[in-house]
């Protein structure tokens, strides 16, 4: 089993950048999907981006053309480069790897509850918290 470490987070204000590293230990992930999730105020993690093993990605509406998600197979990590920040991208960023239900394309991925997280892909992370400020 994996291990999962998110790192990047951090203040900005408005209108800034920050970019987020998920690296994998215990494992080799050049053939695993990885998505990042986030979860604001509440109990809900939403599906932000993906990145599969050919390469092919995901974008939420919510941060198309402002997020770019890429992976270095070679030091095991994903990265979400993150810009013009807004303050509704304030949350607790999670990633995830492959889905043990179905895949990341499957519409029951794109909300979940962060409680039950952990319990739905192979390995999920502890989260890094990223705060917008105006």
């Amino acid at each position: 089993e994996g291990h999962l470490v998110e790192s990047g987070g951090g203040s900005v204000q408005a209108g800034g950048s920050l970019r987020l590293s998920c690296t994998a230990s215990g494992i080799i992930w050049e053939d695993s999907d990885v998505g990042w999730y986030r979860q604001g105020p509440g109990n809900a993690c939403d599906l932000v981006s993906t990145i599969g093993p050919d390469g092919n990605t995901y974008y939420a509406d919510s941060v198309k053309g402002r997020f770019t998600i890429s992976r270095d197979n070679a030091k095991n990590t994903v990265y979400l480069q993150m810009n013009s920040l807004e303050t509704d991208d304030t949350a607790v960023y999670y990633c995830a790897d492959d889905p043990i239900y179905g895949d990341f394309s499957d519409t029951a991925l794109r909300t979940i509850a962060c409680k039950t997280a952990p319990t739905l892909f192979d390995n999920w992370g502890q989260g890094t918290q990223v705060t917008v400020s105006s």
